[in-house]
């Protein structure tokens, strides 16, 4: 809990520090999330993830008209389920998603619409609910850094009020939580899509 706070107290500096840089072109954004993480293999190890849902919150900034830059914040739940000749073990654990990218502004608009994708980077910290029948002793909170890609097309409503739907793209190596047998050593990927409203300001 003390690290979720200190990500969420950055966060707010973060938010706190753009808004008062030029409040016309500063925006934050509520979104409801999917969280959907690809199976692995490796070293003997079989890894399934429960699909889940989550929130995502996130500040951006107008360089220009066609260059932002953002940060966010998601949290998830999942499980991720740990198949070797152990047997399954399972590891229930709260994510949180801490990351920061560039947006392009495509030069076009269809109506209302706007167009947009986004790069950049930053962090998965998954920390183990300890909840009876998802928990591996040993087990340990854990961050894994990620490549962030994505885009998605903010539909206007009025002057300062939008609707999003977005599409996020992670991808890091396989959380283990420090547990050796848990290890599978590969790379995986997971598929964030939501949909949202934005305040500029």
């Amino acid at each position: 809990m003390r690290r979720t706070a200190i990500m969420l107290t950055g966060f707010v500096m973060v938010l706190a520090l753009g808004a008062t840089a030029q409040e016309s072109r500063s925006e934050i954004s509520v979104q409801g999330t999917g969280f959907f993480t690809q199976d692995t293999n490796g070293q003997g190890v079989s890894r399934t993830t429960t699909n889940t849902g989550g929130l995502l919150v996130g500040y951006r900034y107008h360089f220009n008209s066609w260059l932002s830059g953002e940060a966010n914040y998601g949290y998830d739940r999942d499980t991720q389920k740990y198949f070797s000749v152990g047997g399954l073990s399972r590891v229930q654990s709260d994510v949180h998603t801490a990351t920061a990218a560039a947006v392009i502004n495509l030069p076009f608009r269809i109506a209302r619409m706007n167009p947009y994708v986004l790069g950049g980077g930053g962090s998965l910290v998954f920390e183990p609910t300890g909840n009876t029948g998802g928990f591996v002793s040993g087990a340990d909170t854990q961050a894994k850094g990620a490549f962030l890609y994505g885009g998605g097309v903010n539909y206007a409503l009025t002057t300062h009020w939008s609707l999003r739907a977005e599409y996020r793209g992670y991808v890091y190596k396989d959380a283990d939580f420090g547990v050796r047998a848990l290890n599978t050593d590969s790379w995986t990927h997971t598929a964030q899509p939501s949909a949202g409203i934005v305040f500029r300001f």
